[in-house]
């Protein structure tokens, strides 16, 4: 174990953390707007929040330390969901279509980015009983994350490479054809998820003991009292 966790551990890009609790999607169509479907987005850790602000130009590149730490601050969350980079960036990783038709996306400022995630809604041409979702959010900081969403009637599925495009079912009530698309969609995100989640703990694991590690290199380095 400690072989495989040596062989990982150097594998772990130095700039991202990909390998951590993995980012959140949730879908939903709107009860009274029958032509919205709503997104929900949340980071995995408040390191990739900083590192987003540091890659739109939100935020210093000294927040990223040289030998590749994060160091995030409390008002890094507030920062980012105020600023229009911020929401373009959402609009451009996560797309919606339905019917062939592109989706006019509307990002909601969040009064809790680190906490409850952003809200982005999605307005199509009609009633929405099936739509497909692009999802690549920090796919440009680093090809490795994964986004993992979750829709209604159980609907699940695991974003990431070669993976960016998935359809849904929406709309009052699963069809006979959107559920066959709900049950595909909860096979593939679990066998996607059984094939990456022995890797997102060997990860979890390796990123808990290199900052264990980092925290005694500083508690060393700093002088005595």
């Amino acid at each position: 174990m400690a072989f495989t966790l040596t062989l990982f551990a150097a594998a772990v890009p130095a700039a991202a953390h990909p390998y951590g609790y993995p980012q959140t999607v949730t879908i939903a169509a709107d009860a009274t707007r029958p032509a919205v479907v709503r997104l929900t987005w949340k980071a995995g850790g408040v390191d990739e929040l900083t590192l987003l602000g540091v890659r739109l130009g939100l935020l210093p590149q000294d927040r990223v330390l040289l030998d590749g730490a994060i160091s995030f601050q409390a008002s890094d969350a507030t920062v980012l969901a105020s600023s229009a980079p911020f929401a373009s960036y959402l609009l451009t990783q996560m797309t919606v279509s339905s019917g062939g038709h592109a989706c006019a996306g509307t990002v909601d400022t969040p009064s809790d980015l680190a906490g409850s995630g952003v809200d982005v809604d999605y307005l199509c041409a009609g009633p929405i009983g099936a739509a497909r979702i692009e999802l690549r959010m920090l796919s440009d900081l680093d090809p490795a994350y994964q986004t993992v969403a979750t829709g209604p009637w159980g609907q699940r599925q695991v974003y990431g490479p070669g993976r960016y495009t998935h359809d849904w079912a929406l709309g009052d009530a699963p069809s006979a054809s959107d559920a066959g698309v709900a049950d595909h969609g909860r096979a593939t995100a679990w066998k996607a998820a059984g094939s990456i989640g022995p890797l997102l703990l060997i990860a979890a694991v390796v990123t808990l003991l290199r900052r264990q590690v980092r925290r005694r290199r500083v508690a060393r380095a700093r002088p005595s009292s």
